[in-house]
């Protein structure tokens, strides 16, 4: 299917309406991800998808290169937004964005109008879910990953399906979308209307303290080099009980930060894999129930890859956030898509059951880059002695159960189990 324009081409000259265009978008995958990220789910990687909007109305819109920019954005922003930037969580989120944005635009590209948004949306979840599902294998589940695929690659199609249902019927009636699509058409959209401020009732929780407190304290960049660090100590130290010490750590700078943490959450996905790598028995059996066996070394790798897991997305939380700046033009709109998540936050309001199409039309037409004054930059957090010693401190700190586990610690307490080591 042809282009409407060359103006969307990738290029370090492209216009600021071209750039204003994929950060709105970028900017639309954000707050999809805090959408869908609030939703409960079995497995922590799992996805409904609706992030992947915004790459399906980017089809017909973008050229390879400046698609692939958008897709950049989208698996980088999801996660400083959802604070997996140093989890097992981002690598299955840029694996399956890949093989899924790789997917869809192909298919586009050599069948045009022939594959309708459904159609798309189905081939580019089972994409994307087939690689998630390999890679599962191989971190996570072992061999016993087989009892997921028929669920999960048939909850993908049906999610992926109706997504491309609902992203077929948006660009049919959406003023914004038909603007794009037709380069004669006005340039100018409607004025925007005043921003309405989201209503506070003057009480911030004890969370919100926290967060507020912790991100006036630590730079984004200075935070996430002390958590680079952390997560060096805590994957390369080889014992479980240390792993489990270290991620207590980390839960504790997650409780720090402001991070919503739910224990019982997370003891149940944490039970989850545990259960699963139990489906793959191997080594000497501790218990036995009829057909079903705990093996010790199944139970310890289960162990160690729940706490390993579990530990990396409570690091994340507490060191990745909003604010994080990359080099390069990728990071350049990157921030920009920050700035267009804040302004859409603010109009969530518009978006309201019933109203859906109507509402997010809406908010793109206010939103649209080209009919925005560039948006001032937040005040930025500067770092003093205090807040840098506390960091380095931070970064240290795993590397003490990982020197108790070098001077065999862990093997020489009688309350301990030997196998922990």
């Amino acid at each position: 299917m042809p282009l409407p324009g060359k103006s969307f081409v990738f290029s370090p000259r492209a216009s600021a309406g071209d750039n204003g265009i994929t950060a709105l978008l970028g900017g639309l995958c954000l707050f999809l991800s805090v959408v869908e990220y609030l939703v409960p789910k079995p497995l922590p990687f799992m996805r409904i998808g609706l992030a992947n909007l915004p790459l399906l109305l980017a089809l017909d819109l973008f050229s390879p290169g400046r698609f692939a920019l958008l897709v950049l954005v989208k698996i980088l922003g999801q996660g400083i937004v959802s604070g997996t930037l140093f989890s097992y969580v981002f690598l299955f989120s840029l694996a399956g964005t890949a093989a899924s944005a790789l997917v869809m635009y192909g298919l586009r590209r050599a069948a045009g109008k022939r594959s309708g948004f459904a159609g798309l949306g189905a081939a580019g979840a089972f994409a994307s879910n087939a690689v998630q599902l390999i890679l599962a294998r191989y971190v996570v589940f072992g061999s016993s990953v087989r009892y997921l695929v028929p669920p999960f690659l048939a909850s993908g199609a049906v999610s992926g399906f109706a997504l491309g249902l609902f992203c077929g019927y948006f660009t049919a009636r959406s003023t914004w979308y038909g603007r794009l699509r037709s380069p004669r058409a006005p340039e100018n959209a409607a004025p925007p209307s005043p921003s309405c401020e989201a209503r506070r009732d003057g009480k911030s929780s004890s969370r919100e303290r926290r967060r507020e407190r912790w991100d006036r304290l630590f730079p984004p960049g200075e935070l996430f080099a002390a958590g680079l660090a952390a997560m060096c100590f805590f994957l390369f130290n080889p014992s479980t009980a240390s792993r489990a010490v270290q991620f207590f750590f980390f839960m504790f700078l997650a409780f720090l930060s402001g991070k919503k943490i739910n224990p019982l959450v997370t003891v149940f996905v944490m039970a989850g894999i545990v259960f699963f790598n139990l489906l793959a028995p191997y080594g000497r059996v501790i218990a036995e129930w009829g057909v079903f066996r705990v093996t010790e070394g199944a139970l310890f790798a289960g162990l160690r890859r729940a706490f390993t897991l579990e530990g990396l997305l409570m690091l994340s939380g507490a060191c990745i956030r909003p604010g994080l700046r990359f080099p390069g033009g990728a990071g350049v709109l990157l921030a920009e898509s920050f700035g267009v998540l804040g302004r859409l936050r603010e109009r969530k309001f518009s978006i309201r059951p019933g109203h859906i199409v109507e509402g997010l039309d809406k908010a793109l037409l206010e939103l649209d880059a080209r009919n925005q004054a560039p948006p001032e930059d937040a005040p930025s957090a500067r770092g003093t002695v205090l807040s840098r010693l506390f960091l380095a401190l931070m970064a240290a700190a795993p590397a003490v159960p990982a020197v108790l586990t070098a001077a065999g610690f862990w093997q020489a307490p009688r309350w301990l189990p030997g196998s922990w080591g």
